[in-house]
């Protein structure tokens, strides 16, 4: 069974960095792209907001929003995806959920239940 459990969440300053860890059940890790998306309160019941999307060989994609501030990485052999999240600005305040199997025009079939990032101005 897959699971996926979100770590690195918390209050920072505006300007800040944060880094957020993704830890996945299995073996299959590597062979899937992972990604990060978001979800700000004011969006509750919207599609969530795709943030960034690393391949199995390590090509990445990032949202517009957070180009040049955030890095998405992988270490298959800790089965973990991070996101290095740098110069945060307050309306980078969400709930950010990993997602395995992610493809720029959707996710794939499993989430983590996230976990909250909060940004003060």
């Amino acid at each position: 069974q897959v699971q996926l459990v979100e770590s690195g969440g918390g209050l920072v300053q505006a300007g800040g960095s944060l880094r957020l860890s993704c830890a996945a059940s299995g073996s299959f890790f590597g062979l899937n792209a992972m990604g990060w998306y978001r979800q700000a309160a004011q969006a509750a019941g919207k599609q969530r907001e795709l943030v960034a999307v690393i391949s199995s060989s390590g090509s990445n994609y990032y949202a517009d929003s957070v180009k040049g501030r955030f890095t998405i990485s992988r270490d298959n052999a800790k089965n973990t995806v991070y996101l290095q999240m740098n110069s945060l600005k307050p309306e980078d305040t969400a709930v950010y959920y990993c997602n395995l199997g992610t493809r720029v025009q959707a996710p794939g079939n499993y989430w983590g239940r996230g976990t909250q990032v909060t940004v003060s101005s």
